[in-house]
């Protein structure tokens, strides 16, 4: 068997977690808090405007609707699209890069419905 110093690039092992480390802080940065996932998540199929996300997103305020999605556009996650009719239509929806995180989030949602038939049932969640 070969020497483990032979087989490893000490090099590269020094640069791939320190990239892989700001990526995730990045992730985690964006979609950071309560809200946002659910709110990527409503958006996910849809185009929609302020009053359906609030029916959405269950139990969110209005106020805290309004400062989320004001965060996840300052991020390039959400764009917003204001039409000048009367009363004014606003319309949100993901940008492509908020479109590129729904692939992580339908994963969080099959991992958290295995999760949660395996804990009610008391067995330990074992994820392949």
């Amino acid at each position: 068997m070969k020497d483990l110093n032979t087989l490893i690039d000490w090099e590269k092992t020094q640069q791939c977690p320190r990239t892989y480390t700001l990526a995730l802080t990045d992730t985690l940065n964006v979609i950071n808090g309560k809200w946002k996932l659910p709110i990527i998540a409503s958006l996910m199929r849809d185009v929609n405007r302020f009053k359906d996300l609030l029916e959405r997103v269950e139990k969110i305020t209005p106020r805290m609707l309004s400062k989320e999605l004001k965060e996840l556009e300052i991020n390039g996650i959400v764009e917003r699209k204001v039409y000048n009719y009367t009363p004014v239509l606003i319309e949100y929806k993901l940008t492509e890069s908020g479109k590129g995180i729904t692939k992580v989030i339908d994963s969080m949602i099959e991992w958290g419905m295995i999760h949660r038939t395996l804990t009610v049932t008391h067995e330990p969640a074992l994820i392949d």
